[in-house]
């Protein structure tokens, strides 16, 4: 089954998706009249993982692949739905894509083994992990301004019950403007599986109902343009929509201000960081 939330007519509604009807609140409505799709869960915490595809590792020309996850958190407020708008900030050139295949936990989840992990989970959602990272210089690597801006994390429209879904046999797929940019399959391009990613986790932080683990994206992440749609597909789950806008107020100047730094062009072009370097050390 497919879980959706909406708002319509000034009321949050719960309901399910089926052959483009939502059914919501006693009221059945095509997809095209829903007035404005929500997240279809409201977390407590979003947890997201860095390299999980092998292919974005590759890109990277790592020396070696990663042999275990690391993790970051993006706050609530930086949930968002289909077809919200992404806000580019002022002064910023390097807002990246990223489509993910999104976990929703179901019940909490404390120490448990990766043989027993996905019973724990709820259900599955299609994301799109934003980033800015033209804030890449800063916060010490905790990803809070690259990765935690308002709107930075859009899930959605559904989330598919877990009984429905096999998490080893998703593909995930990312276009812009109608053309597709990424690709990754579970199966074969996941260097740890979801129930590793929640083990992982759960030694040590407790899951709760609604939290969302943003488990990676494939290679080919790359800066978008206001005007931009950027659209993420996960078959089985959905389609997720959002459009890039960008920002009409200039940053209060205060803080860290925007950047274009070494590993700002490493990570946002996916190229190596010597050449990172020197594009820098020239435009400099």
């Amino acid at each position: 089954m497919k879980h959706v939330r909406i708002e319509h007519d000034g009321r949050t509604l719960e309901g399910t998706l089926s052959d483009e009807t939502v059914r919501a609140g006693g009221l059945e409505l095509r997809t095209t009249e829903v007035q404005r799709w929500l997240a279809p869960v409201a977390p407590g915490k979003i947890i997201a993982t860095h390299l999980t595809y092998r292919s974005r590792a590759e890109e990277y020309r790592m020396a070696t692949l990663p042999a275990t996850p690391s993790y970051f958190m993006k706050p609530p407020s930086a949930l968002s739905a289909h077809l919200e708008p992404v806000v580019r900030p002022a002064g910023c050139q390097f807002l990246n894509y990223e489509g993910e295949i999104a976990v929703v936990i179901g019940r909490r989840c404390r120490e448990v083994t990766i043989d027993d992990a996905l019973h724990y989970v709820g259900g599955y959602t299609v994301a799109n992990d934003w980033g800015v990272h033209d804030f890449r210089h800063a916060d010490r690597g905790s990803m809070l301004r690259v990765k935690g801006q308002d709107g930075f994390c859009p899930l959605g429209p559904a989330m598919v019950d877990a009984a429905d879904v096999d998490p080893e046999n998703l593909t995930v797929r990312t276009f812009v403007n109608g053309e597709q940019v990424q690709q990754g399959h579970t199966g074969t391009d996941l260097l740890f599986s979801f129930a590793y990613q929640i083990a992982d986790l759960a030694r040590l932080i407790t899951l709760e109902p609604r939290d969302v683990l943003l488990t990676g994206t494939p290679a080919n992440s790359r800066p978008v343009q206001p005007g931009d749609v950027v659209a993420v597909e996960v078959d089985g789950i959905g389609r997720l929509e959002n459009h890039v806008v960008q920002s009409p107020h200039e940053l209060a100047q205060v803080g860290e201000q925007p950047a274009v730094s070494a590993q700002t062009l490493h990570v946002a072009l996916a190229i190596p960081e010597d050449e990172a370097a020197r594009r820098v050390a020239v435009a400099t």
